[in-house]
């Protein structure tokens, strides 16, 4: 459940359901909005699950599940996936050192199951696991002035550097925590992280005093993503060897067991995997995305583009599948992300949309038009390409 309503609903937002809990999907205009976060700033209520795990032994416990190194300094965070025995992404999250505890985010349909599979394998050791997602707040600020737009409002210490490092500080009245992303967006980014009671505020500040930020939701965030070739858990990540998605910044190769690194190191000894994650533009789709005006009628996209599991061939070969489509802000040019056999030569490759075999292009990641003032730590990257 969103916490801030009231300010959504002043923006006309509408909304839609995110592994169970209700987030803002669009504010009616999001073609608009997408451009303004690629021009200059937008902010975004997170539809995270937050895990806190204390003990002494919490460092250790969460090191030994995960497959990247979790930080033991203060003020430091990880990116990190949690596999299943044949190598599959059971989920991805950040895990943040916050002094006596670390918070854990995640996909809020996986936070469940996490918390009790973590909880059950906890004997000796001294770590608690506690779900907290309803105590905090979490907003996103996106964009090339989204430093700027950080740095009218923070008081106390500067706009954190390092990507996933954070710094604590106050907006007006509100105690917040601000952490620098590791831009899913193509674009410099923060998350600031406050008491759930000081939501309502702190958005207002995000949105309204120092440098304007526009609002923006999930449809938008799905789009500047697709454009920026960053995998998501819902679309691209879930079950999913982690080498098909080139996430080499969430693999630590020399650390200790967990789950699923013999899958994931014998792939990567292998040289590349058989699949691989790719950028497509849907040029057969162009004329007719360009018929519809996309912030009066934003669902319109969604009865033209090729929904995800569409065929992608190559000649008359079947060589994967889209995992999704949007109108990318940037250009206003249809594009997808899709799964295609690594050896695929995609010279000239369609797409199977609604019976019929619609043009393609293959595109690099991110996509061209993306000409954002970061790039994204997921983008994908083969050993092959190295």
């Amino acid at each position: 459940m969103t916490l801030v309503s009231d300010t959504h609903g002043a923006h006309g937002a509408v909304y839609r359901d995110r592994g169970g809990r209700r987030v803002v999907d669009h504010y009616r205009k999001p073609e608009r909005v997408g451009k303004a976060v690629r021009n200059v700033v937008g902010a975004i209520e997170m539809g995270y699950g937050v895990l806190a795990i204390t003990g002494e032994d919490r460092v250790e416990f969460i090191d030994n599940a995960v497959s990247n190194r979790i930080p033991e300094a203060d003020g430091q965070g990880v990116y990190a996936l949690l596999l299943d025995p044949q190598g599959g992404i059971e989920t991805d999250m950040y895990v943040y050192n916050a002094d006596e505890r670390l918070l854990v985010f995640l996909p809020p349909e996986r936070t469940e199951a996490v918390a009790e599979d973590w909880a059950s394998k906890v004997f000796i050791q001294d770590v608690t696991i506690d779900d907290i997602s309803d105590e905090l707040g979490v907003f996103g600020v996106h964009g090339p002035k989204s430093t700027e737009k950080v740095a009218s409002v923070l008081g106390g210490p500067g706009a954190p550097e390092k990507p996933l490092s954070f710094v604590r500080g106050s907006m007006v009245d509100a105690g917040v925590t601000v952490i620098a992303s590791d831009a899913p967006l193509g674009e410099e980014g923060y998350e600031v992280v406050c008491a759930a009671e000081d939501a309502e505020e702190v958005l207002d500040t995000l949105l309204n005093r120092g440098l304007n930020a526009a609002p923006f939701g999930y449809r938008t965030w799905d789009a500047l993503s697709l454009e920026a070739g960053t995998p998501l858990f819902e679309y691209e990540l879930e079950g999913t060897v982690p080498n098909v998605l080139g996430l080499r910044n969430a693999l630590d190769f020399e650390k200790g067991c967990y789950v699923g690194q013999e899958v994931v190191s014998r792939v990567e000894n292998q040289g590349r995997p058989s699949r691989r994650l790719i950028g497509l533009d849907l040029d057969g789709l162009a004329d007719a995305t360009a018929d519809i005006d996309g912030d009066a009628d934003p669902e319109g996209y969604d009865e033209i583009l090729p929904s995800p599991g569409a065929a992608v061939f190559d000649g008359d070969e079947a060589v994967g599948e889209v995992t999704r489509a949007a109108v990318g802000p940037a250009a206003g040019d249809p594009i997808a992300l899709a799964f295609a056999r690594f050896d695929a030569d995609l010279v000239d490759p369609t797409v199977r949309v609604d019976g019929e075999e619609v043009a393609a292009t293959r595109s690099d990641l991110p996509f061209p038009s993306v000409d954002g003032s970061a790039q994204s730590a997921r983008l994908p990257t083969y050993p092959s390409d190295e």
